[in-house]
This record gives C-alpha cells, sequence and structure tokens, in this order.
C-alpha cells in the first residue's frame, strides 16, 4: 500500500453516515428526513443543497466529547488507507456557538488525536480555520485566541468559507499574527473563483499553500509563479468533481498541474459528502506508484508538523 497523509479535510466534513447516527442517538436527536439515501449516504443535488446537509450533519455535534470522537474515527480510517499523516481542518465557530470553552474542544480533539495515535501509529495535527463570509474582524479575533492559548497539535492557520466574499487583503492582520507566531498558513483559493482569487491570495497573504487552487490550471503565467514559489496546492479531485467544477476526473487539471512544475497533494475535503475517501483520491488519480509517492513526500514537506516529525514521517515514505 503506497503510503499517503493528507492536508487538506474539514472535521464536520468527515462524519460518516453511521457516526451521524450515532452521535444523533446520544445526543437524543433526531435526523431530518431526506438526509440519507436508500443506500444510507448523504443525499444533495446542488451546491446549496450540500450546505443544508453539511449543517443537518453538524447539527449531531453538541459536547466537546462529539469532536472529538470525529477527528478520531477519521484518523482511524485514514490510518486503515495507509495515511501515516492528517491535518485535519478545524472551526472554532461551532464549539463556540455551543458554548463549549475553546481549551474543552481542544483538549477533546487533542485526546482523539492521541488515542488514535496508540491505536493506529497515525499522526494528526489541527489546522484553525476562519470562516471568509463571516468577516475579518471575527478571523483576527479567533487567532488571538489560538495564539493566547496555544496548543502543540495547533500547527496552522487557514481560512474556507464563500470565497466571493471580501478579498485576501482584508485577512491580511489575522495572516500576519499567525504568521509572526510561527504558525503554518493555507488558504482557499482558485476553486470556485478563477486564477485571480489565487493572485490575490499569494500576493497578499503569507502563505505556502494553498486550498484547491485548481483553477489555476487556467493562466500559464500563475502556473509559473507557483511553480517558482513552491507553493503547493492542496487539491481534491473527487470534491471539485461532486461539486461540478469539473465534469469528470479526465477534464480535472490534476496531470497538467503536476505537468507545469506545480507541487500538488492529494486530499479527500468532505469525503462522505462526495462519495470519496484518500485512498479512493489516490487509486482514481491516473497517476504511477513513483509520482504518488512524491505527492506524499510532498505533503509531509508542506505539512506544519514540528521538523523532528517531518523528517520521522518522510523516512518512512521512502521507496
Amino acid at each position: 500500500m503506497i503510503p499517503k497523509a493528507e492536508l487538506h479535510c474539514h472535521l464536520e466534513g468527515s462524519i460518516p453516515p453511521p457516526l451521524a447516527r450515532e452521535l444523533a442517538a446520544r445526543n437524543a436527536l433526531a435526523l431530518p428526513d431526506g438526509l440519507f439515501g436508500p443506500d444510507g449516504t448523504y443525499v444533495w443535488r446542488d451546491f446549496l443543497s450540500f450546505l443544508a446537509a453539511y449543517d443537518r450533519v453538524c447539527s449531531v455535534l453538541k459536547t466537546a466529547r462529539d469532536f472529538g470522537d470525529v477527528i478520531y474515527s477519521y484518523l482511524a480510517r485514514s490510518a486503515a488507507q495507509g495515511a501515516a499523516y492528517v491535518e485535519i481542518f478545524c472551526s472554532p465557530e461551532r464549539p463556540k456557538a455551543l458554548g463549549i470553552p475553546y481549551a474543552d474542544w481542544l483538549a477533546a480533539l487533542a485526546e482523539g488525536i492521541d488515542r488514535a495515535g496508540r491505536e493506529f501509529g497515525i499522526v494528526g495535527r489541527i489546522i484553525v480555520i476562519c470562516i471568509r463570509h463571516l468577516g475579518p474582524e471575527r478571523a483576527l479575533r479567533m487567532v488571538e485566541r489560538m495564539v493566547a492559548e496555544p496548543h502543540p497539535y495547533v500547527v496552522g492557520f487557514g481560512m474556507g468559507g464563500d470565497e466571493s466574499k471580501y478579498s485576501p487583503a482584508d485577512f491580511l492582520p489575522a495572516y500576519r499574527l499567525a504568521h509572526e507566531n510561527g504558525y503554518g498558513c493555507t488558504v482557499h483559493a482558485g476553486e470556485v473563483l478563477g486564477p485571480e482569487s489565487v493572485w490575490a491570495a499569494i500576493r497578499t497573504l503569507p502563505i505556502t499553500r494553498i486550498g484547491h487552487g485548481v483553477r489555476s490550471a487556467e493562466d500559464p503565467a500563475l502556473l509559473d509563479e507557483l511553480a517558482r514559489r513552491g507553493t503547493v496546492l492542496e487539491v481534491c479531485p473527487g470534491s471539485n468533481i461532486a461539486l461540478g467544477i469539473y465534469p469528470d476526473r479526465a477534464a480535472h487539471p490534476l496531470h497538467r498541474l503536476i505537468a507545469a512544475g506545480v507541487r500538488v497533494t492529494l486530499n479527500s475535503d468532505d469525503p462522505p459528502f462526495f462519495h470519496t475517501t484518500l485512498g479512493a483520491e489516490y487509486d482514481q488519480s491516473g497517476l504511477p506508484e513513483a509520482v504518488l509517492r512524491q505527492i506524499t513526500r510532498t505533503a509531509i514537506e508542506a505539512s506544519f508538523v514540528d521538523a523532528t516529525s517531518k523528517q520521522r514521517l518522510l523516512k518512512g515514505v521512502q521507496p
């Protein structure tokens, strides 16, 4: 089995249907009709209905323990697919809305990471993300909390949400604070919007990675610039196809990005919603084993884990 590593997966988006049912039962909640299809998978039709289904699934999370069980479950499944390292996007917004203290939420996530590490040998880390459409002031407050209450498993800062709201420059204060305090930085761009969103991100923010970034393939000058900078794209083909950005894997620009010399990684984004897994992304990439091993090395090299762990993980992916 080819060793794997993942840099782009959302915590709440990793909840598979059986776990959603388990958490709903534990919290005495009724899941809405129409959430599951006859085969037990999540049902949605377009981007708006995907967001609605996502929110319904997230509603099963009520306690800090729930969040910890989700991260443990995802790491366990990833380890079974050959993953040695996973970074998970975790937003403090949902636990905050539930009244769960930030420290309690992090402690539960850390317990899930430690449990998966003991049982499966996988290394997990957390990237705290702000939600773009909630605005730059909220993002800055989030980083201020992250910096004031550091945790060894919180290794980076990122931003998800509606790519059309605000500009990357609006979030520079938050990103600068994270960067100056030693956190790695990434940002979603070039997914729904085109190359201009990637240009704006790399010109403005102290980032070494772009979440998605696949629309960069539409601009040869941008491809050259990404290759020159060594900026790593967190590519999620299954997600892009499920959301209709590309019709199928043959049309997806993964191979063109690699041919242009851009550093890429393979990731699952919100795997049960998009009917994919990290293993499936590797298996369905159409790339030879040597290239897939290099993609894993790129992911570990571009990860935000500490240097000692990074060197140990890299040794594990040598041919």
